[in-house]
């Protein structure tokens, strides 16, 4: 059973960057394919990024293209969002997500593990 946990979450000025990390446990990450969606009040959830093996490059939704990186480091078995340039539309709880499928998939429930969230606020 992988368990997911987000962190680096927080309260940033718009224009700000912060990194956020989603470490695994009891699974090894470079196996899986991973994402990060996201929440916002009042919202629908959704994708934000995703890696996997069989992608060429990672997969951005279009309102985070250019601001945002998804990274990993196999070595932590932890993935990354590295968020730049950030707006207060960006406000949202965040989370990651795997799938042992190797496949992009929209949905984070449909994923086969996903993590409790980190809270990211940007201040106008």
């Amino acid at each position: 059973q992988v368990q997911l946990v987000e962190s680096g979450g927080g309260l940033v000025q718009a224009g700000g960057s912060l990194r956020l990390s989603c470490a695994a446990s009891g699974g090894t990450l470079s196996r899986y394919a991973m994402h990060w969606f996201r929440q916002a009040p009042g919202k629908e959830r959704e994708i934000v990024a995703a890696d996997t093996w069989r992608l060429g490059s990672a997969f951005y939704a279009d309102s985070v293209k250019g601001r945002f990186t998804i990274s990993r480091d196999n070595a932590k078995n932890t993935i990354y969002l590295q968020m730049n340039s950030l707006k207060p539309e960006d406000t949202a709880v965040y989370y990651c997500a795997a799938n042992g499928r190797g496949i992009v998939i929209a949905t984070m429930e449909r994923n086969d593990y996903w993590g409790q969230g980190t809270q990211v606020t940007v201040s106008s």
